[in-house]
């Protein structure tokens, strides 16, 4: 099967947008499975929810999880706009996804080998793929007007 990273990342993007109109910083995430079903689709809510946990990362884990009744999301691949945060690289790597494919890097707090690489840390009991800057300057350029609307 021939996969269009450019499609499911389009597909965060839009899940990033509603974060935005909901003033939460923008960032969406798909995670698909192996043969391309959509298996969560969401997008920051941690004002929303009153929860630091509620990164789109997070929310698409515990929603696939939930709807496949499996801690474990083996061969599936998550898309977000921006590089996952060390919270959600962790919950990645324990709930196995096989591949991170990300828009935008983030300098101060990625994890996705920004400012760590928890994918190729030989101290960790999983490895996945990363593929990074699909649609990047989307990604950029939809946070740099959430914050720079924000200053104003």
């Amino acid at each position: 099967m021939i996969v269009s990273h450019e499609k499911y990342m389009n597909l965060a993007l839009s899940e990033a947008k509603k974060a935005g109109q909901m003033a939460e910083v923008p960032i969406g995430a798909i995670l698909v499975s192996e043969n391309g079903t959509i298996l969560s689709a969401t997008h920051n809510r941690t004002i929303d929810l009153a929860d630091p946990t509620a990164h789109a990362e997070i929310l698409a884990l515990r929603e696939a999880a939930h709807k496949i009744n499996n801690y474990r999301l083996l061969n599936t691949t998550l898309y977000v706009t921006v590089e996952p945060c060390i919270m959600c690289m962790g919950a990645i790597v324990h709930a196995r996804i096989s591949r991170v494919v990300f828009g935008a890097g983030d300098p101060k707090w990625g994890a996705a080998g920004s400012l760590y690489n928890f994918a190729e840390d030989d101290r960790l009991n999983h490895r996945l793929e990363i593929t990074r800057g699909v649609c990047e300057q989307d990604c950029r350029n939809l946070m740099q007007n959430f914050f720079r609307a924000k200053r104003i």
